[in-house]
């Protein structure tokens, strides 16, 4: 497969509602993991993005090893809950281009990061050839319109708030990437009835994953009617969970 990408995309700055006054007063630091890439702490929260361990390693695994690699149709819709930095974005485009599986990637996120802030990311240097410039076009494509991006991902980046019902996304999907910051910080994310929302939204033999393992949120899945696994989890995390939409038994 020819690892030369063939982006198309439009830069925009267009957003509903781009930063929260009290949002964008936090602090932002760049962190270096121990892989090699950069992550953001927010000190305010005392939080990062992603593992110090290694925030590629991490993404790589949880969300590409454990649930875009494991999941089979050939032309997967794929949902994440928080965009964040775009790294889980970036590593599904370049798997789709290897693999030549067809994505359509929607993500939701309530705070997009200042590209400012995002140019410091070093994320594209981990794909080859023309990664920081697909880096760049997930982030300055236009907000909430579908844009193809490669010939083989196409991506639709939801500018609204998650917690709140009518702004979340309607339409089905195959895979969802859980990537809200921790049940600790966050824990409206980590809901029973969030869960309950997203088991509606995936299809039979969907698939969910996410970094935490914690009990409280394994039980809440298993609520929701997901099958739930524990999995090995990346550097410096004992394990994570994989949830699945199992099919009705028609008997």
């Amino acid at each position: 497969m020819n690892n030369t990408f063939c982006i198309m995309w439009i830069p925009s700055n267009h957003l509903k509602f781009p930063y929260d006054a009290n949002f964008n007063r936090m602090k932002y630091q760049i962190k270096l993991t121990t892989d090699g890439s950069f992550t953001i702490f927010l000190p305010d929260l005392n939080e990062q993005y992603h593992s110090l361990n290694g925030a590629v390693t991490e993404s790589k695994h949880v969300f590409l090893k454990m649930g875009f690699d494991f999941h089979p149709l050939q032309n997967p819709v794929v949902f994440e809950v928080g965009f964040g930095t775009g790294l889980n974005a970036l590593l599904t485009a370049y798997r789709a281009e290897i693999t030549g599986r067809s994505v359509f990637y929607t993500t939701i996120e309530k705070y997009p990061l200042n590209i400012k802030l995002v140019k410091n990311l070093n994320y594209g240097d981990f794909i080859p050839g023309r990664g920081n410039e697909l880096f760049s076009a997930i982030h300055e494509c236009q907000w909430d319109v579908p844009v193809q991006l490669t010939p083989f991902f196409r991506i639709l980046k939801i500018n609204a708030d998650f917690l709140i019902l009518d702004q979340r996304p309607k339409f089905k999907c195959d895979i969802i990437y859980f990537d809200a910051f921790g049940p600790d910080k966050q824990p409206e994310m980590w809901s029973p009835q969030i869960f309950s929302y997203l088991f509606e939204q995936l299809l039979p033999e969907g698939i969910l994953v996410t970094y935490s393992a914690k009990g409280e949120v394994r039980r809440h899945l298993t609520a929701a009617g997901f099958k739930t696994e524990k999995l090995p989890g990346p550097p410096g995390k004992k394990e994570m969970l994989r949830a699945i939409k199992c099919r009705q038994n028609p008997n």
